[in-house]
């Protein structure tokens, strides 16, 4: 029986306490597509994505991740996954069953090793897209989701066994690079050493003039800047990372190093005292604490881990 690995990223679910600011944000200027919502909870699309969804906001006392959403091929690898982590001592939140949100589906949802709930889900209807225009500064995809962990040998070692993801490449010991197998992206998920937290999500613009556009657009707006307009060595794409207006962290980026043959690939490695931050030099940080990830970065733990989201 082939092995069950993750097809790519679906979507990123976060609860804040000002919802209606996180709402206009992401819609208004991050230029999302705000394609449903009900009380208390919105789903946000993208142009060039087929996913229903890449974000959901749900208004919550808590600051706290709820989700995050990843794909399989099919109904039968998403129950041949669910009954192998079950197997394994994973803690399953939610069996596999038919989804209720947009584009329905198949799912079941999970605790990850730090207590993050991952939904892996097949068989979501496609919503209507199209090839953005040139200088359409507005996101066309979900690019990754990066996340702060004690152990990220351990919490990548998971994602790549157990979930068959692919090891793209590591900064050092603590900060590691998944990608998926039919997302040929250098990553769509990561994993750097720090308190268990959220560190950002990134959006993808469809080149470095859209990306500049929509950076322009954002600092015209007064959205503080953490780090950048600067360059990544991994991946081979360029970063800038701003705050939302309950204190996320929300990365505009145009597309990054496309991995075709996952067989060949041989995973990459910088060295712990290298700067593999920024190569253009370009970069400017405010020093905050969630700037740049550090080796060990401290800071409160998500209040979302091990409690399964209301919805």
């Amino acid at each position: 029986m082939p092995e069950v690995r993750v097809t790519g990223v679906r979507h990123i679910d976060l609860a804040v306490p000002d919802y209606d600011k996180q709402v206009d944000f992401y819609e208004n200027l991050w230029r999302l597509k705000k394609t449903d919502h009900d009380s208390g909870i919105a789903f946000f699309a993208a142009e060039g994505s087929p996913e229903q969804y890449i974000l959901r906001i749900r208004q919550s006392a808590d600051r706290r991740v709820d989700l995050i959403a990843l794909g399989v091929e099919d109904r039968l690898a998403v129950d041949q996954l669910a009954q192998k982590l079950s197997r394994r001592g994973v803690k399953l939140v939610r069996e596999p069953a038919t989804l209720d949100t947009p584009g329905t589906g198949y799912g079941f949802r999970f605790f990850d090793p730090d207590g993050r709930v991952v939904e892996i889900s097949a068989e979501v209807s496609r919503r209507p897209f199209r090839v953005l225009e040139y200088r359409e500064s507005i996101p066309q995809k979900l690019s990754h989701v990066v996340f702060y962990t004690p152990d990220p040998a351990s919490t990548v070692r998971f994602y790549a066994d157990q979930l068959g993801m692919f090891v793209s490449g590591w900064i050092g010991d603590h900060f590691g690079f998944l990608r998926a197998s039919k997302q040929p992206d250098f990553h769509v998920l990561a994993f750097a050493k720090g308190t268990a937290s959220y560190f950002h999500s990134s959006f993808e613009l469809r080149g470095y003039d859209e990306y500049m556009r929509g950076c322009g657009r954002a600092l015209q707006a007064d959205v503080p800047l953490l780090w950048g307009l600067g360059k990544h060595v991994p991946a081979d794409s360029a970063f800038a990372y701003f705050l939302d207006p309950n204190g996320l962290v929300c990365e505009y980026s145009p597309p990054q190093e496309q991995i075709l043959d996952n067989q060949c690939y041989v995973t990459k490695q910088w060295g712990a005292t290298e700067n593999p931050g920024d190569t253009w030099g370009t970069s400017r940080s405010q020093n905050l604490p969630e700037a740049v990830p550090p080796g060990n970065r401290p800071g409160p733990t998500d209040p979302g881990l091990w409690i399964a989201p209301p919805v």
